[in-house]
This record gives C-alpha cells, structure tokens and sequence, in this order.
C-alpha cells in the first residue's frame, strides 16, 4: 500500500507536521515534540468542533426584536426627544423641561420647542450657591445628628446632584382683613390655703388694611411644596429681569400649576398671614388668643408675576433607600430627611430615661431633708 501523507500542525509551535499513516507517533521537525496518532486524532476533531462553533457564531444574533415595549399613546404624549447640537445625542425628556445638560457630553443645552405653548417668565433668581458648595452643606447637614447610623455618615456619597429652576407664581396683594378672638387673661391670688386663678375673657375684633408683596406658590406639581416651603424664604430683591441665558447649565422645569390654579394656595398664604398680623396688635398682657372664626380677606388690588428660583436637588442613597435633600440655591439653608439607627435610639431614650429618674430622685431626697 502506497504511503499517504496527512497534514496536522504542531500544537507546540505551529509548524507543518506530515506524517505516514502507518506511523503510530511523530516528531516534530522544528521543536522536537513528540505525539501519538491518537493525540493528534484528538485534536484534529476538537479543532473541527471549534471550526463548527465559529461558524454558528457568525450566523446567531441577539433576539432585539423583544427588547423593550410599545408606549401608551398617552404615554407617549407626555415625552420628545432632542438632538445634542454638540455630540449628536438624542435624548428623551418629559414635557416640562424647557433646558437641561446632556447626560453623555455635558454640553448645556436649550430646548426651544419647550416655550412654545407657555408664559415667558417675569423674573429670575440666579444661583449664588455653587455644587461643590451644596454638596459640603449636606455634609455639614449631618453633624449633630447624634442617631444618625455611622454607616451612612462614613460611607455616605452624594449619588446625584442637579441645579433646578423651580417656576413659581409670586403674588402681590393689597388687602382689607378683618378677624375676632378670643382673648384670656389670667390674675392670682394666693392664700394660706389655696391658689385662685380669676380668668378674665374677652371679645376682641380688629380690622385693617395690609399689603403683601411677592407671596411665592410653587409652579411645579413635581416639586413637594413642604419641602419648597421650607427652603424659603428666597431674597426677591435679587430678581432679575429674565434671560434664557440664565438657564444654561441648568434644568428648568416648565409650570404643570397655572397661575388661576395657584390662587388657591396664594389664598390660604395671605390669610395666614393677615391673620397672624392683627392677632399681634392685641395687648401682650393675654395669656391666651385664639381665633373665634377664620380671618376674612378682601383683596383691594393684586398683580401675578411668573418667576424660577434656585434648587439643588441632592441624592443619596442607604441600605437601597434613596435620601433627597434640597438647597435653596441662593441663600444655601438645606432640608430633608434622614434615616435613624434603632440601636442609638433605643439607648438615647434609656439614657434620658435614667437621667430623668436620677433628678426625680435628687429631687425627692432634697425635698424628705428639707
């Protein structure tokens, strides 16, 4: 039978490896190494099945097709994307954002489409308060904080921090107010025996006229009010005539609460106030005022003026429980809400229990001596 020549590489060094078939072991001519004819066989069909692996490969692909889900057409209403002028991106943003950064360059970018349909503010509040400066006021939020975990004040980072300009609706009013109370005032006479206390009441009216200047109603129903109330109050000498350029850098968020919509709580703000006024022009010898029917507001003259003031939103996060904080953006007075550790709360209110029982029992003792 004639010779007949397979040709294998060598798994040490690549070379040619020709060899007889009634040859039961080869040697390389180049490296020197030696192998069976079943060490080779072996490896001539797992190259084989590698071949066939590359091959199916090439042909498979990722099933996209059922990545993600159709939007509700009402869903789909309420968001539009832009086009990055500066890198190309295209980005999705809810109907409310007139400006924001792009999330892949950073480039600031205005979304002009976003005015349209909307009142141009009046006003603008610039932002004094920087991010490195946010960021060090939530760091010094947190000391005092006795039950604060030691975790979240070692670990803690901020996750994310945006600079927002909030719309809000500022009232003007001029008012006539009127209210009646019910003032108490209390005198005492002590005897051998007893202790009387004489309560005299009175019926106390009052009616007068106030003004009000810039009574802020936040514009945004995605901003928590208790949390823009008390961040206020902002400095609103330091209105500026609004420029687009302003919010550059910035998000903005477009009013969702329109200004017919926002009397309401202007309403509530002013009564409170005037009521608060002419309670404290009743004699301060009352040891008690309280009010006998809700203060009654009649508005003589009233301008609205749409302004954005400064925000920084700040987040962080602990155990997988997401912490928001925010900064007023102008003056820095930051609020928010933190997580307590039950350990330390346990001990803190053992610790003021044993306090509290100590003093009972220094007392006590002071008074069996005496």
């Amino acid at each position: 039978m004639a010779n007949t020549s397979v040709n294998f590489t060598c798994p040490s060094c690549g070379a040619p490896l020709p060899y007889a078939l009634e040859q039961k072991q080869i040697t390389c001519e180049y490296c020197g190494t030696s192998y069976s004819i079943e060490q080779l066989e072996a490896l001539l069909g797992s190259e084989q099945k590698l071949e066939e692996h590359r091959t199916k490969a090439e042909t498979s692909s990722w099933k996209t097709a059922e990545a993600g889900k159709e939007w509700e057409p009402k869903e789909a209403n309420n968001l539009q994307s832009y086009t990055c002028s500066s890198c190309g991106a295209e980005i999705v943003c809810d109907q409310n954002t007139m400006a924001t950064e792009c999330c892949y360059c950073g480039n600031p970018t205005m979304l002009p489409g976003r005015f349209s349909g909307m009142l141009k503010p009046d006003y603008i509040i610039p932002f004094k308060k920087s991010k490195e400066e946010a960021i060090a006021a939530l760091q010094k939020f947190y000391q005092g904080k006795r039950l604060l975990p030691n975790d979240f004040i070692k670990n803690n980072r901020v996750q994310a921090i945006q600079g927002l300009y909030v719309p809000f609706w500022l009232f003007d009013s001029a008012v006539t107010a009127g209210a009646a109370f019910r003032a108490e005032r209390d005198s005492v006479v002590t005897t051998s025996d007893y202790i009387i206390t004489t309560t005299s009441i009175f019926h106390c009216t009052r009616l007068g006229k106030m003004a009000f200047a810039r009574i802020p109603v936040d514009g945004s129903k995605k901003m928590d009010d208790a949390y823009m109330e008390s961040i206020e109050p902002f400095d609103y000498r330091e209105l500026e005539p609004f420029q687009a350029a302003y919010l550059s850098g910035f998000l903005a968020d477009k009013y969702d609460v329109k200004a017919d919509q926002a009397v309401g709580r202007a309403d509530q703000r002013v009564t409170s106030s005037a009521s608060g006024c002419l309670a404290s022009t009743l004699d301060s010898g009352y040891n008690r005022i309280s009010s006998l029917q809700p203060c009654s507001v009649v508005k003589e003259a009233g301008e609205v003026r749409y302004a954005m003031v400064p925000v920084w939103i700040l987040t962080t996060r602990y155990q997988d429980k997401p912490y928001t904080f925010m900064m007023n953006g102008q003056t820095g007075k930051i609020v928010g809400y933190l997580p307590i550790d039950k350990t330390k709360l346990v001990l803190y209110c053992a610790a003021t229990f044993l306090v509290a029982l100590v003093v009972f029992y220094i007392l006590l003792a002071t008074t069996i001596m005496a």
